[in-house]
């Protein structure tokens, strides 16, 4: 037990010691800053600012099958209109979940997707895919769906398309694991990153913080309209929660 705690001490010190920049911009935006029980990662907490929402970040052992290693998650809420779904994701990484949803639904074992399936691959079968972005970046680098294309467009053609092209040269490289959505009102981040790193966090959160401006947008439109018509596969998404911390 001795042995253990003193193991504990030290990965605590020399992890504080690894983390120190993160912490400190954390701490300077008015937040706090955990490592985990086992020391393998750590828990972010910074409460709103501005238009913007409480913000959640964890690093640590990744929860999806499809980012190897370590991930970078982070959670914005912000109270978004529910029916606002949509997701942006590395076009390599769509690819690679649209084969894992195929064999999903050819398997001669299952006849449809299970409920317990993320919903970043379900929602590559239940919504349109939006192919014609302005930016000709986002088209190569990134696949869109949502609820409708017209919130697609509404949501990447602007501020956020261009940050996502901001992003492709060097924050996120072609094949590097990503996936941003917009669902059950907040904004969620994943991707992979093998050691956490004060400057990719800070420029994902502002990456994140240009996705929610837009989105914001387009909530207000849509509570201003009224909801978008309801379909089962709509319905459908909304049943299970995603296993996720953020």
């Amino acid at each position: 037990m001795v042995v253990n705690q003193v193991k504990h001490w030290w990965v605590s010190r020399a992890n504080a010691a690894r983390w120190r920049s993160i912490q400190e911009w954390v701490q300077g935006r008015g937040g706090s800053f955990e490592q985990t029980a086992d020391g393998g990662g750590f828990l972010v907490e910074i409460g709103g600012g501005g238009a913007l929402g409480p913000l959640r970040i964890e690093w640590g052992e990744s929860q999806r099958s499809y980012l190897p290693g370590h991930e970078l998650r982070m959670r914005l809420s912000l109270g978004l209109h529910p029916d606002l779904q949509l997701m942006v994701v590395c076009r390599h990484l769509m690819e690679e979940l649209e084969r894992a949803v195929f064999e999903a639904y050819t398997d001669t074992l299952k006849t449809r997707v299970d409920t317990d399936t993320p919903e970043e691959m379900r929602w590559l079968v239940m919504f349109p895919k939006f192919e014609q972005a302005a930016s000709q970046i986002v088209r190569q680098r990134y696949g869109v769906v949502g609820v409708t294309k017209d919130l697609c467009a509404g949501w990447i053609d602007g501020e956020f398309g261009e940050a996502l092209v901001q992003a492709s040269q060097d924050l996120l490289p072609e094949w590097h694991p990503f996936v941003l959505m917009a669902m059950r009102g907040n904004l969620y981040l994943r991707t992979s990153m093998a050691e956490a790193d004060a400057a990719r966090i800070q420029a994902l959160v502002r990456l994140l913080e240009s996705a929610a401006r837009a989105a914001e947008v387009l909530s207000a439109r849509v509570s201003e309209t009224g909801a978008w018509p309801t379909t089962s596969s709509i319905a459908w998404s909304h049943t299970t929660r995603p296993g996720d911390g953020a």
